[in-house]
């Protein structure tokens, strides 16, 4: 063989080395990625069936059920707009509160419930996942869009 053959043969083997890698690689972060879905996302049906996600929002007051084994766990996550039920078993984060943000990562259950393997909230007062508030944004100028300006009385001015 000569030697353009040699190095054409190493620079193609090398290449091809790379390609593998490069592949595995993109696999093994395409199978652990969880993308955010906000409850309206959920309701119209933009959901993955039957992989992992993220859904927050807000954690709806008065909501929050335990059950007598004192780690099973039922609450509703609202953006406003939409409302969800998500199950969760397990310890919840200190810092969950109804009426908090909430960030759950899980999979859609056949009865349209969303079971969490894991519950994740804010971590100070301020705080709210950046999707999540985005979500919550966008419901309630979805919901003050659908206000119209004749149905809010307005005062009349007297002098």
């Amino acid at each position: 063989m000569k030697s353009r053959h040699k190095k054409l043969a190493l620079i193609g083997g090398a290449l091809a080395i790379v390609g593998i890698i490069a592949a595995l690689v993109l696999n093994a972060l395409n199978s652990n990625i969880a993308l955010y879905i906000s409850p309206t996302d959920v309701a119209e049906g933009k959901a993955p069936q039957g992989k992992a996600f993220r859904i927050g929002g807000l954690v709806k007051e008065g909501s929050l059920q335990r059950q007598a084994d004192g780690v099973t766990i039922a609450f509703v996550v609202t953006d406003t707009a939409k409302d969800m039920t998500v199950h969760y078993k397990g310890i919840l984060p200190d810092l969950f509160k109804e009426g908090k943000g909430v960030v759950a990562q899980g999979k859609l259950a056949a009865d349209g419930s969303f079971t969490a393997s894991e519950v994740l909230a804010k971590h100070d007062e301020n705080y709210m996942p950046p999707e999540a508030a985005k979500a919550v944004d966008d419901a309630q100028k979805a919901a003050n869009k659908h206000v119209s300006p004749s149905s809010v009385s307005q005062p009349k001015a007297s002098y």
